[in-house]
């Protein structure tokens, strides 16, 4: 994306941020293998986190055996939370993220199982966190090539800008309007603002939303720093400076099922454009079209998408539906 030598990146301050003061929260499911290499990484991470919070959301496979296996070895405290049932990542990070605002974390790293942390990631992300509050550091691929994430969102449309520019000046960072849960960096400053992550999404458009309500609070930015790698190989079609990526019935279905919460955020702080929001969608299916027959080989899965259309105007049309509030309401109700 840049050439690093242009870049004037600020240095690591110990006495600017204690990495004592951030928490990791991992959401993982029946995946235990690629759990095992994500906490080999943060055991080798030189400063490491003071917390690690490890979301199962009701994993059949030995994800249990895994984490206990790491207590004593990781260098760091593990708290442990087996749900009772699958929530998706949207429950899991919801979960992990209040139990890390619980801890008193003052930063709150987001990611999946099937990444690793580089040994210097979290003093990279440090480097930022005097300066903003919502971070998002870059990530390598599975081949070792440079990940590119849309960061901008047109909020009219709903949709990731694809052909945001990719590159990074001097500054070394770019401002952003979007978020991603694999590596999301933020503070609980903004999280008592925005809330927790709304587990009603299950799957997708949950993080997109939950950055976009960050950077109404804060200036966002994703930086030119590498601090996860993935660790999990997934199919996909190279179209040059892009890459798309195979998906699942699941995902097809929610990506469209999703839009209908999107809404209500967006009506809530007055974005909403019906018009264009529907054309955001209408683009967002002739993508998941492209997506099956480009990367998938297949037609089959269609019917996913017209699922999730339905119960997407559903949602969209329920008026008693209510947005996630901030922590501060909350914390209001029950006192």
């Amino acid at each position: 994306m840049s050439e690093k030598s242009s870049v004037v990146e600020p240095a690591y301050d110990p006495k600017a941020f204690d990495p004592a003061s951030a928490t990791i929260v991992v959401v993982t499911y029946n995946r235990s293998h690629l759990l095992a290499k994500l906490l080999v990484s943060i055991t080798a991470m030189d400063p490491k986190p003071g917390h690690v919070v490890i979301v199962d959301n009701a994993s059949g496979d030995d994800t249990t055996e895994v984490v206990e296996s790491f207590r004593e070895s990781i260098g760091t405290r593990i708290v442990y939370r087996r749900l009772e049932e699958n929530t998706g990542g949207s429950g899991g990070f919801s979960e992990g993220m209040r139990a890390a605002y619980e801890l008193g974390s003052t930063w709150i790293w987001l990611m999946d199982d099937d990444v690793e942390v580089l040994p210097d990631g979290l003093a990279r992300m440090g480097v930022w966190a005097p300066r903003f509050k919502s971070i998002q550091g870059r990530r390598y691929d599975y081949d070792g090539s440079e990940f590119y994430w849309q960061y901008r969102l047109s909020i009219p449309l709903g949709i990731p800008i694809p052909f945001a520019p990719a590159g990074f000046d001097a500054t070394g960072y770019r401002e952003m309007n979007s978020g991603c849960f694999e590596g999301m960096f933020i503070h609980r400053d903004i999280v008592q603002k925005v809330g927790l992550p709304d587990p009603r999404f299950f799957i997708y458009w949950d993080d997109s939303v939950y950055g976009w309500l960050a950077s109404l609070h804060t200036t966002s930015a994703i930086v030119d720093e590498f601090v996860l790698r993935r660790t999990r190989e997934i199919r996909q079609w190279d179209m040059g400076v892009r890459h798309l990526n195979a998906s699942s019935n699941a995902y097809r279905y929610y990506i469209m099922r999703n839009r209908g919460i999107m809404k209500h955020y967006f009506a809530e702080h007055g974005a909403y454009r019906p018009a264009r929001f529907a054309v955001g969608t209408a683009l967002t299916f002739v993508k998941e079209l492209i997506r099956l027959v480009a990367v998938e080989r297949t037609v089959r899965g269609t019917s996913n998408l017209f699922r999730g259309i339905r119960d997407g105007a559903r949602i969209a049309n329920d008026r008693s539906w209510r947005t996630m509030p901030p922590l501060s309401e909350v914390a209001a109700d029950r006192a």
